[in-house]
């Protein structure tokens, strides 16, 4: 067993990989065995990974979730900036304009619409559980929008980790329930072709709520969705430190 933590230690990278592969396997099996597919696997894992970390820090005392703990060191790595940003990145890669201007006029106004209105509701909810300062109340109306904007914008603009954890439960949030929402209202508007799926990724904006939840209205809708959700995602990271930031600093 000394010999097993010793080597899983030293490679604390490739044991990050795997452990989060195997949670990543586990939630998309409870998503399909416990959820119908209603609740996408990829909400299902960052739940876990919250819980982990809130034991992870009652058992060892720290500050850092998981990472407290020696043989899953390398987690720290794995979900630091570095990693975050390439997965940004490489959400968005290979999506071209000329792909969005398929959507219209509409569903560009979509995108700047899902991110403006979802900021503005976040930051009121940070306002009335009393959150004063520009940073923290930013972070969460980011968070609002997506739970990678969140703490994209936290960690720009200096924002406590408790808030940017705050960001990201928004985000879940928001997740969940487009995911749950979607099937249940779709017919009520309209959401059964390709333009209506890119109008409603482009407000809603969370990648993973949109793509599950189109994935359990017609699975032949989630690509024109999860496109205009990945631009939202971009926007978001974009405005979210500079112009909405600005524009919340100037008000408070």
């Amino acid at each position: 067993m000394e010999t097993l933590v010793a080597v899983i230690s030293a490679n604390g990278l490739i044991t990050a990989f795997a452990v989060v592969g195997i949670t990543v396997w586990i939630s998309y099996l409870m998503s399909a065995r416990l959820t119908a597919g209603r609740i996408h696997g990829s909400a299902i894992a960052i739940i876990l990974g919250l819980a982990a970390s809130y034991w992870a820090g009652s058992v060892t005392g720290g500050s850092r979730g998981v990472v407290d703990i020696g043989v899953l060191a390398g987690i720290g790595l794995m979900g630091g900036g570095m990693m975050r940003d390439f997965g940004i990145v490489s959400t968005a890669f290979g999506v071209h304009i000329s792909e969005l201007r398929k959507a219209g006029v509409v569903g560009v106004i979509s995108i700047f619409a899902g991110v403006i209105v979802s900021f503005i509701v976040g930051a009121l909810i940070a306002v009335a559980f009393g959150y004063r300062d520009a940073e923290s109340i930013t972070t969460i109306g980011a968070g609002a929008v997506t739970y990678i904007v969140g703490p994209v914008t936290g960690t720009a603009i200096g924002a406590s980790s408790d808030v940017i954890a705050l960001s990201v439960a928004a985000g879940v949030v928001k997740s969940i329930l487009v995911m749950i929402g979607t099937p249940l209202v779709a017919k009520y508007i309209g959401l059964n072709n390709p333009q209506s799926a890119m109008v409603f990724g482009g407000l809603m904006g969370t990648t993973s709520g949109v793509a599950g939840g189109l994935a359990a209205t017609d699975p032949r809708l989630v690509p024109y969705g999860a496109m205009t959700a990945t631009f939202y995602t971009g926007l978001g990271c974009l405005m979210g430190p500079s112009i909405l930031y600005f524009i919340v600093r100037a008000l408070v």
